[in-house]
């Protein structure tokens, strides 16, 4: 399993060039079965790296542009009344997919963000009076454009932010492979055609695996004080609550599976720490629902061992 990992993420390495620390992270977070928050400016490759993903996990994918004048019932569907049968019938809606791309996420009004809370968390929808499940392997990844890049945007509550596992940010490319991209040398305009590497019964092994990785209790203790230290800190105004500790764990069992693992490491454990506690964090004075300086302050001061 671990060998076919390693060829997914070279495949995906192939179309989003030069950003191979957000790629681990983003196989890290589905095999976690979490979500995905990717914050960053427009035409970074956030919707390449979606669509990449599904396609070589084998994944059914479905984007939804999120704009101002969107409504709940366009995301999960509804109830159609049928004249012939004189009963309504469910229209499903995008959210019944295996991959779900949330397009720009922040561009549309708090009622509609809300309609992918139930999703995220219990992986169901209620429409009407009845309630829906969603595939095993549903998957959201949401975009997200800086509050700052401009007017029409409504920043995610704390509530739904909380349901991401991980946010990160692709940022520039670097020198290097934005020349390739110029030349035309990367599989950009091939996704449609990338092969499926990956078969639903081996991803439901492997995130079976994930779950089986060992965790230490001197590990699970160091997580522990990360967790204490926002909650007990005078700089944070907000600490992180239970479910950014299960995150945590999560997300560093999953990169300890993808280093071909079976038991998670300090190193482990930091690296996923900024992308699961960053947008988690607060502090005095702080508009913005993350912050950089308060994850990377957590790393260099809460000690692995003591």
């Amino acid at each position: 399993m671990h060998n076919k990992i390693l060829k997914i993420r070279a495949v995906l390495n192939s179309v989003i060039l030069g950003k191979e620390e957000q790629v681990t992270l983003s196989l890290a977070c589905l095999l976690a079965k979490g979500h995905l928050l990717l914050e960053d400016l427009p035409g970074m490759g956030k919707t390449t790296l979606a669509h990449s993903l599904a396609k070589v996990l084998g994944l059914s994918y479905q984007r939804i542009q999120f704009t101002s004048d969107l409504l709940p019932g366009d995301i999960i569907g509804g109830e159609v009344f049928d004249v012939e049968s004189k009963k309504f019938l469910l229209h499903h809606g995008p959210i019944f997919t295996e991959v779900l791309l949330a397009d720009e996420i922040n561009r549309t009004t708090p009622k509609s963000q809300s309609a992918l809370l139930e999703a995220m968390e219990e992986r169901q929808v209620s429409i009407g009076r009845k309630t829906y499940r969603l595939p095993e392997h549903f998957f959201v990844i949401a975009t997200q454009n800086p509050n700052t890049s401009g007017s029409g945007t409504y920043p995610l509550p704390d509530s739904q932010m909380d349901r991401f596992l991980m946010a990160i940010s692709l940022g520039y490319p670097s020198v290097d492979a934005e020349l390739k991209i110029l030349k035309g040398e990367t599989n950009r305009d091939k996704i449609t055609s990338l092969p499926a590497m990956l078969t639903k019964e081996e991803l439901t092994l492997m995130q079976n695996a994930v779950d089986k990785i060992h965790a230490s209790d001197a590990l699970l203790a160091y997580i522990l004080r990360i967790v204490e230290a926002t909650r007990s800190e005078e700089k944070f105004t907000m600490g992180i609550s239970p479910r950014g500790s299960l995150a945590l764990l999560k997300g560093a069992k999953a990169y300890a599976f993808i280093s071909g693992r079976d038991y998670i490491i300090p190193e482990d454990i930091k690296a996923v720490l900024p992308s699961v506690l960053e947008h988690r964090l607060r502090q005095i004075g702080q508009q913005a629902n993350h912050s950089r300086d308060l994850a990377y302050w957590l790393l260099q001061n809460i000690p692995a061992i003591q």
